[in-house]
């Protein structure tokens, strides 16, 4: 038995989060479809090409690497979504999925060759030993930042949770750099943030789709409950704009919270015996209350599959832009201490049975944002359409672009303010109708 787990990426923006959901299958050891004679003609080709590299090039390759190649160019010659991960690759991978690590808590981006905090964590190592958003960091463990990459440094402040590790910053107030020696502790991204809109209406932004999510939607929502009392409640806003996907039992349980019944994506492989099909349980965490979704050219797979689900029953108007247009599943297949492989094994279809690859999620309401002059031209996202060798799409194919801009005031956030409009103003139709099935 190996492991073998599904998964949603939505490969824009670098956003390297992807929609994976755990599940075991049997790998026979040997193939369905006997390989041709002209197959290993060509695997010899292979051979002898490799041996020709080994032995003739000008330089001693790194043999291992030339594996790694060869792999990977076989994978992404596929579609834009299939790859090799080499053991570190797969590591992060994991990582960014559990939404947990040994670090210190600080989110970070790089600035003049620079890492520069953006903001602390609450309640983590960074935030107790005072780092305030604006610090620049400019040492880790005497080493300096300068010409590392973004991941490279993250990849230094990563480790063992009660590790010491060293920084020296600098702040805009402070004369002298400011050395500080922080512990590391377990850091949980927070995928979910909340607050209350004008005292009537429920903000939820979900950032990504990892094991994190639904606890924290569950949370949120029991938060949100607590400070409106029920008949001043007007509604929830869902936010997901530019989240690029997550795990897929967690785009499944997320749907789940707003549905009572029903299907909420199935999934169909080139075999008819592959197809899985995924079902609401009885129960909606919102007890029927009014959903607006708001999506984007920065909403990919996971983001996708609960907005076309809940489309489909009718049980939220989506609102803002075409979304992003990913409707492959991959499969990742580790490859024992190798690594693994990522490869597409399946297209997924909302609960109407339509399939949003290389065209996206309609939106019930386009929104559009007042983008600034400087920003034109610059906040669209090709989609999936764009991307070179993507699956093809049997119906038409959106092409065009479709703008991923976010304003950063939310005071200015036309979407955010058409969606608290709608829902103040609502009495009957998409956005509270609670039990609106789709055919089976």
């Amino acid at each position: 038995m190996r492991k073998v787990s599904l998964v949603l990426f939505g490969a824009f923006l670098g956003a390297g989060t992807a929609t994976v959901a755990t599940q075991t299958h049997l790998l026979s050891g040997t193939s369905a479809v006997a390989a041709s004679a002209e197959t290993y003609r060509q695997l010899s080709l292979f051979g002898d090409v490799f041996e020709k590299i080994r032995t003739d090039y000008v330089e001693k390759p790194e043999e291992a690497k030339l594996i790694e190649a060869a792999v990977n160019g076989m994978l992404t010659s596929l579609d834009p979504h299939s790859s090799y991960m080499d053991a570190k690759s797969f590591r992060d991978m994991q990582v960014q999925t559990r939404g947990e690590f040994g670090g210190l808590g600080i989110e970070v981006t790089m600035e003049d060759g620079l890492i520069k905090v953006v903001t602390p964590i609450d309640d983590t190592p960074a935030a107790r030993a005072g780092l305030l958003a604006n610090d620049v960091i400019t040492q880790i463990d005497n080493d300096q930042v300068q010409g590392l990459t973004l991941n490279q440094a993250v990849d230094k402040m990563r480790g063992p949770v009660n590790s010491p590790v060293k920084l020296k910053i600098t702040r805009k107030e402070a004369k002298d750099p400011i050395e500080v020696t922080l512990n590391r502790d377990l850091i949980r991204i927070k995928p979910v943030r909340s607050r209350v809109e004008g005292g009537d209406i429920g903000y939820i932004r979900l950032t990504q789709f990892n094991e994190q999510t639904f606890d924290g939607l569950k949370t949120a929502i029991d938060k949100i409950s607590g400070e409106i009392p029920a008949d001043k409640l007007k509604g929830y806003v869902i936010d997901l704009r530019n989240n690029p996907g997550g795990l897929l039992d967690q785009a499944v349980m997320v749907s789940d919270a707003f549905l009572d019944r029903g299907e909420i994506v199935s999934t169909r492989g080139r075999n008819p015996d592959e197809t899985q099909r995924f079902s609401a349980k009885s129960g909606d965490l919102t007890k029927g209350k009014p959903i607006v979704v708001l999506v984007n050219g920065g909403s990919a797979s996971a983001s996708e599959i609960v907005a076309g689900a809940l489309q489909d029953h009718k049980r939220a108007t989506v609102m803002g832009t075409r979304s992003f247009g990913k409707g492959s599943v991959q499969s990742i297949i580790p490859l024992g201490g190798n690594g693994a492989l990522r490869l597409t094994t399946a297209r997924y279809y909302t609960p109407s049975g339509r399939s949003i690859q290389a065209k996206g999620i309609e939106p019930d309401q386009e929104v559009l944002q007042d983008v600034p002059d400087e920003l034109k031209g610059k906040d669209e996202t090709k989609g999936e359409a764009g991307l070179k060798g993507h699956l093809k799409q049997k119906d038409t194919e959106e092409r065009g672009g479709s703008s991923a801009y976010i304003p950063p005031d939310p005071a200015k956030d036309k979407q955010i303010l058409a969606a608290e409009d709608f829902l103040r103003g609502v009495q009957k139709g998409a956005a509270n109708t609670q039990k609106s099935g789709v055919p089976n």
